[in-house]
């Protein structure tokens, strides 16, 4: 549901108008309200204890004695469907508490729906149901109560100290937005003038007294020093002036005459005074809408008026959708609408100022931010190739315009500036410029751990941001490879900004590293598994000095570690391994010269 910061009808008079007073102690004479409430000032103990010895209600627990203290009662009824709160709002000295019944029974309150009691250590200045019609986050509210029509409210607010010098009721929620003179069933008070009624200082208040059988209409006025008649006024209707306490007497012609009487009490109407324009970057920089309240309020004190801001003389009108007071802007060109509105009475308001947000576009920049270049001297043009002449460039190595040239590698930033008057909006872009060689492989050996395990190491000859591949497998980062499987595989060392690569051929095969031919019928051999994966593999073995001591091939048992039928001595021995390559060519096996000892 949509919260809307709208506040109805504030009545907030704690000095002169403290004798109009309408409050009442007791549950079963609580004060209805209507779309007009009412205003307290003060309240002194409490009448019989409606909660009937009970220690606690909800949120609020028992003083000195009693649940109430210092309390005061009002009801309700709901016309409407839709999203209600309320704030109560008093002198920020002062502690106040309120628990909301959802009953019409006093002598069945239940738990209440809605409850607040907190000790005001941060001198709030409202409490209630809702939002605190100040903006400020407050601790002392309540959700919003969703309300249905025909439902009965009670409401109790409590003082813990003596010492109070009143409160003000102030409705508020999105139903006093959608039905603004039925949110609240005004047949709860039966009264010929009606209920208290609550004017901005520039409205004209009727009251009307209309009865059928009149004969007679008396006025009467308190002005804060008891009822005065009022000269000359003896008509059914009086237009009312100033604030105050006014009583009717109907005379008829039975003798039974009637009396009633109603407040009316006179809010100030606030002035929106003119704003200055706003001239602003576009670059998500927020403007403080805090700092335009003094231009909108010009003499009158914030503590009376707040300001709010709109993108629409509709929003503005209704007091909905409030922009943030830190406003980005993303338009070149916004109206923003003012709304001044009186803290007392929310429906004293002045929405007919405006002011202009111009939003100053930052230059786009669309050049790539990475740039790789392969070459033993290497250079390359950076920047924006398309330059505005209404901007000025930067760059970070010192030169002034929107493309250099640069020979050496690393990070270079490009600020540019679009300047408004003595408003500069900047835009920066870094683009890292990388230098790269091809990979050159300068060494591969393969290490057989046995005749089952091997490890092939890849050497380069400088370091680079490479990636390494055995034959089609997944490429990796890392030159090391972990038992590859007999045979022909090809090594490739890629350049990962796509600066060249470099691949070579290796055989793996699997040999032991020693064998001891001494009769036992254990290891008496030594021969090379997975020739059969090559094509016309030779292995020549050789001793120390590279004399030639024996051949395997494809299908031999291997050697028997002699020569000319004389065994050999213990040693290390070393072999080569020749084959038919994928092009038909008769090769040795590159990094596979490798040696085994023998032993006895």
């Amino acid at each position: 549901m949509i919260k809307y910061g709208i506040s109805i009808l504030l009545m907030c008079f704690f000095g002169i108008f403290a004798c109009f007073a309408q409050v009442a102690a007791d549950c079963s004479n609580a004060v209805p309200i209507c779309y007009n409430t009412p205003v307290n000032g003060g309240t002194d103990g409490y009448g019989i204890d409606d909660f009937n010895g009970a220690t606690i209600s909800g949120c609020i627990t028992q003083g000195s004695g009693t649940i109430e203290t210092n309390s005061a009662w009002y009801k309700f009824k709901i016309g409407e469907i839709g999203q209600l709160g309320f704030n109560i709002g008093f002198d920020t000295t002062e502690d106040w508490d309120f628990a909301l019944y959802r009953t019409n029974d006093c002598n069945s309150l239940g738990e209440p729906v809605r409850c607040n009691y907190f000790d005001n250590s941060d001198d709030s200045s409202f409490i209630g149901v809702g939002e605190d019609p100040t903006g400020i986050d407050n601790i002392q509210y309540d959700d919003w109560l969703g309300v249905e029509p025909g439902e009965e409210y009670l409401l109790m607010i409590n003082n813990f100290s003596n010492n109070n010098s009143g409160f003000s009721i102030q409705f508020s929620g999105n139903i006093f937005v959608e039905f603004p003179n039925s949110a609240l069933d005004c047949d709860i008070i039966d009264n010929l003038l009606g209920p208290p009624i609550i004017a901005c200082d520039n409205d004209t208040v009727v009251l009307d007294a209309t009865t059928i059988d009149a004969l007679d209409y008396e006025w009467y006025l308190d002005a804060g020093t008891g009822y005065q008649r009022m000269p000359g006024e003896n008509d059914p209707e009086l237009s009312i002036a100033v604030s105050g306490m006014y009583r009717v007497l109907v005379v008829r012609p039975l003798g039974n005459n009637l009396i009633s009487e109603t407040q009316v009490a006179y809010a100030p109407s606030p002035e929106t005074f003119s704003l200055e324009d706003e001239t602003a970057c576009l670059d998500g920089t927020a403007i403080d809408f805090n700092a335009k309240d003094a231009e909108a309020l010009g003499s009158q004190s914030p503590l009376d008026f707040r300001v709010s801001y709109h993108e629409s003389f509709e929003d503005a009108f209704d007091g909905a959708n409030a922009l943030s007071k830190e406003f980005i802007p993303t338009q070149v060109l916004q109206t923003i609408y003012v709304r001044t509105t009186s803290i007392e009475n929310s429906m004293c308001f002045d929405a007919s100022e405006t002011f202009e947000v111009n939003g100053i576009e930052l230059p786009v920049l669309d050049f790539e931010t990475e740039v790789f270049i392969c070459g033993d001297e290497p250079i390359v043009t950076i920047g924006q190739r398309i330059p505005d002449s209404d901007f000025t460039y930067e760059w970070s190595s010192g030169q002034t315009t929107s493309l250099i040239t640069v020979a050496e590698p690393g990070v270079y930033t490009l600020s540019v500036t679009n300047i408004q008057g003595s408003i500069q909006c900047i835009t920066v872009r870094s683009v890292t410029v990388v230098f790269s060689s091809p990979p050159i492989i300068s060494d591969i050996t393969i290490e057989y751990e046995d005749d089952a395990s091997n490890v092939v190491n890849v050497y380069l000859e400088e370091n680079g941001d490479f990636e390494f591949q055995v034959d089609n497998e997944t490429p990796q980062n890392s030159g090391v490879f972990n038992n590859l499987f007999p045979g022909e595989h090809t090594i490739t060392v890629r350049d990962v900004n796509g600066c060249g690569a470099d691949s070579r051929d290796i055989v793996v095969v699997g040999f032991p590293k020693f064998f001891t031919p001494n009769g036992d019928n254990v290891n008496d051999t030594w021969k090379v598994d997975g020739l059969s994966a090559l094509d016309n593999p030779v292995i020549t073995i050789y001793d120390r000095y590279g004399k030639l001591l024996y051949q395997i091939f494809e299908n031999s048992a291997g050697w028997s570690g002699s020569f000319n039928g004389t065994l050999l001595p213990e040693s290390d021995y070393w072999f080569k391994l020749t084959y038919t390559n994928s092009l038909g060519e008769n090769t040795n096996a590159s990094y596979i010269n490798n040696h085994f000892s023998l032993k006895r």
